[in-house]
């Protein structure tokens, strides 16, 4: 069976694409190419490459190394400074970041960079970008007021968090990158998140003709709420607010939602937020229709931070492909 999953971060590529390929399914990962902070926002403006934090994970989680190579997965994700000392200059830098937006430079081809970074990883499948364009990503808040750059949306501190998110989209207007199409269509299922629902998710969707690339798709379309909602981005969201939502930038409904039915004791709620102050709540699944649609489990980590067991989320992913 072919996926296609989609997600930007950490939580996609660690939860569903790496457990999926390693039971042999082919795993394509789909990334937005909006990232603008950190260690990838410093070279995207000192070196006017394309993101490259969110495509090094899914790469990471993709790669296929025999025993005697495993250093390269320790090489792709030792950061400069926090792992091993280093000028100031280049300080929080991870090495896959330096990687592949140095190839991109050198070589003035952003897929020729990719395809190397494959063949270094010995990736099983493949890790493709939704866009090649140069884009940031923009929304617009209830009060009509504009937010721009990914990292302020999802982080940022200049624009008051509590106002609602109306619409999201790309500036300028980007193409969305025909090979990415292309695995829509021939995929079996659609996997989308568990993720930052604007910064991570729908800003995958928002590449000129990847709504539509979707909408022809025959493949089944699962959507996994996160366990939580974010201020700044999903504050007093529930279940149905987070389909809504990527159902209108899809523009096609999905024939499947997981979602989590754990509540975790208050006290390791507010430990966990201790650590992570941007997030709020659990996720209510009050007035999720009792249908085949939506399929409610306990997903959670035994214990310590809120967080997606993965083994529990790709039995329930399992159960629902199989159908």
């Amino acid at each position: 069976m072919k996926v296609v999953c989609f997600g930007g971060g950490s939580g996609v590529p660690k939860l569903v694409m790496r457990p999926l390929k390693e039971i042999g399914f082919e795993v394509v990962g789909i990334t937005s190419m909006v990232d603008n902070g950190g260690s990838t926002g410093a070279l995207r403006k000192e070196f006017d490459v394309l993101p490259p934090g969110d495509i090094r994970r899914h790469l990471l989680a993709l790669a296929d190394l025999p025993p005697e190579e495993r250093w390269k997965e320790k090489l792709w994700e030792l950061r400069f400074g926090k792992d091993i000392e280093f000028s100031p200059g280049h300080y929080g830098h991870s090495f896959a970041n330096v990687f592949i937006a140095g190839l991109e430079y050198v070589l003035g081809d952003f897929e020729k960079a990719l395809e190397i970074a494959h063949e270094f990883l010995r990736v099983k499948g493949k890790a493709l970008p939704a866009t090649l364009d140069k884009v940031q990503l923009v929304a617009e808040l209830e009060d009509g007021s504009i937010v721009e750059g990914e990292d302020e949306i999802d982080c940022g501190t200049n624009h008051d968090r509590r106002k609602r998110i109306v619409k999201v989209f790309l500036e300028p207007e980007g193409k969305v990158y025909e090979k990415a199409v292309e695995e829509v269509k021939k995929a079996d299922a659609i996997i989308i998140g568990p993720g930052d629902l604007y910064t991570s998710l729908i800003s995958c969707f928002l590449s000129k003709g990847m709504k539509e690339a979707i909408q022809s798709s025959r493949a089944k379309k699962v959507f996994i709420s996160p366990a939580m909602t974010k201020l700044g981005e999903t504050h007093g969201f529930n279940v149905l607010d987070y389909v809504r939502e990527v159902e209108k930038y899809i523009g096609c409904e999905l024939d499947f939602v997981i979602y989590n039915t754990t509540m975790p004791p208050r006290e390791r709620l507010e430990e966990f937020r201790k650590k992570e102050p941007l997030m709020e709540d659990m996720v209510s699944f009050e007035n999720v229709p009792q249908d085949e649609k939506f399929v409610g489990r306990d997903l959670l980590l035994e214990e310590g931070d809120i967080k997606y067991d993965s083994e529990k989320l790709v039995k329930v992913l399992l159960e629902v492909l199989q159908k």
